[in-house]
């Protein structure tokens, strides 16, 4: 497997992240209900927009009704223990607790962040998995995979859910959607002790980002670059029609970044009728008209726009080279413009060999967002700079907890050597009355803690340094 880094567009300090991908065999077993006694460890597998293009991601897109589903079928591969899929338009990703199957596991936890990750046993079964679900050659789909494992999959979580790794830095949707794969994952039973400390740290992380940093401050939306990208092309959008072809949360926030920004006629259309209704209600005002299109009527009437925004999530194009045609004769050949932020697109890039069609995908829309990058990267070196220390915290947690088992067994071990030489001590002692026995007790259980101190601290101590920072 081609080994790809991490996203590269946000700060310096994400060149600490690059961690190649690997190859070797696959796992054992998959089942959650007849877990291994062998150690695991922790591999995040995918892609982003960083590494593969929308003509590919499109192909890797799990619709939110077949996400249950994709978790499932995960779960059932070999040596997998828990898992969870966070599908976007930017990335799908792969998040899983696996058997460790040969001894370069036990390798991977001491590699630093800016270091090459030791083989990985497990990276082709998760590879394999994608290439399987969807249907896509080995040889399309391993170029633009990357992977972490442990720490390295710790921060890169971490960042993910800050934004931090968004084609728009700063973006809030993503921490939502990254919480709805974790409830999706929960209720196929697909995450347990592991990952469900993780993620609920992962959580904490965001909301200690958003709020003791201004990263998210007017923060800009992959909906608000596509308006951005809309007024540079036309310099205002007073007295533009846009239309929205789909009802969901991209199309109502591009909808109200275009209000913010002029358009005072909206037309809204959507597959359930309702929906778009609600829509247009929404965001009806005294200074705007809005109107609902029958989806049946979309290619009779979608020519009243100047602009067009398809955020719909269908399988097949909406919009096609023919339709552009037909749109730019009804208009007399005015301009039309289509800014498509669906995954699967919406709108078929043929239709900008059409002469007055101008047709913007979400890959695009990359371009608007890195004139932001400048104004971020302040902010954005501070959040890092949290993440670093929440991830330095969250390693630290795992080691104490790690050194839990030794630690009782010793204490244990220690109790009973007490309590048979104070029995074997009682008969050459004679009979103690109830202050003396209660004498003796102490004497004993304080001699037993001073002499095990040092031994736990040594423990402690040892089993933080195995696990390095």
């Amino acid at each position: 497997m081609t080994k790809t880094p991490e996203a590269t567009n946000q700060t310096a300090d994400q060149e600490n992240s690059r961690t190649p991908q690997s190859s070797s065999a696959t796992g054992n077993t998959a089942s959650e209900s007849n877990p291994s006694t062998g150690a695991r460890t922790l591999v995040l597998l995918g892609l982003n927009h960083n590494t593969a293009p929308v003509e590919i991601r499109e192909r890797l897109s799990v619709p939110a009704a077949r996400l249950a589903d994709a978790t499932r079928s995960l779960l059932h591969q070999p040596g997998i223990r828990e898992g969870l899929i966070l599908s976007t338009c930017n990335r799908i990703e792969i998040l899983t607790t696996q058997e460790c199957l040969d001894s370069l596991n036990s390798q991977d936890s001491q590699s630093s962040p800016n270091s090459e990750a030791a083989p990985s046993a497990t990276a082709p079964g998760l590879a394999r998995f994608l290439e399987e679900y969807f249907s896509i050659p080995a040889a399309t789909l391993a170029p633009h995979l990357y992977e972490f494992r442990e720490r390295d999959a710790i921060r890169h979580l971490f960042r993910v859910a800050c934004s931090l790794d968004s084609m728009v830095v700063g973006e809030p949707q993503i921490l939502g959607q990254v919480k709805e794969s974790y409830s999706v994952a929960r209720e196929v039973g697909a995450v347990s002790t592991t990952l469900e400390g993780l993620l609920q740290r992962a959580f904490t992380v965001a909301k200690r980002v958003r709020s003791e940093t201004e990263i998210g401050s007017a923060s800009v939306s992959i909906a608000s670059v596509a308006v951005d990208l809309a007024r540079k092309i036309f310099g205002s959008l007073h007295g533009k029609t846009v239309l929205l072809v789909g009802a969901g949360e991209m199309s109502e926030l591009a909808a109200r970044h275009l209000i913010q920004h002029g358009a005072a006629s909206l037309l809204v259309t959507n597959r359930t009728q309702s929906r778009a209704e609600k829509l247009a209600a929404e965001l009806r005002g005294p200074n705007r008209t809005t109107a609902v299109i029958p989806f049946d009527d979309l290619y009779a009437q979608a020519d009243r726009a100047d602009i067009v925004i398809t955020s719909t999530g269908a399988p097949q194009k909406i919009f096609g080279r023919s339709h552009g045609q037909h749109l730019l004769q009804r208009r007399r050949n005015r301009p039309m413009f289509f800014i498509d932020i669906a995954v699967p697109r919406d709108v078929d890039p043929r239709m900008n060999e059409v002469e007055g069609c101008f047709v913007y995908d979400i890959d695009d829309l990359q371009q608007v967002a890195q004139a932001n990058q400048a104004n971020r990267s302040r902010e954005a070196a501070q959040a890092e700079a949290i993440v670093r220390k929440e991830v330095d915290k969250y390693q630290q947690r795992l080691s104490a907890r790690d050194s839990v088992p030794a630690i009782l067994a010793l204490q244990q071990s220690a109790e009973a050597i007490r309590e048979a030489e104070l029995a074997r001590a009682a008969k050459r002692l004679g009979p103690l009355t109830p202050a003396q026995q209660a004498a003796v007790e102490a004497l004993t259980r304080s001699l037993t803690a001073k002499l095990l101190h040092p031994q736990l601290v040594a423990l402690r101590r040892g089993n933080s340094e195995s696990n390095p920072e």
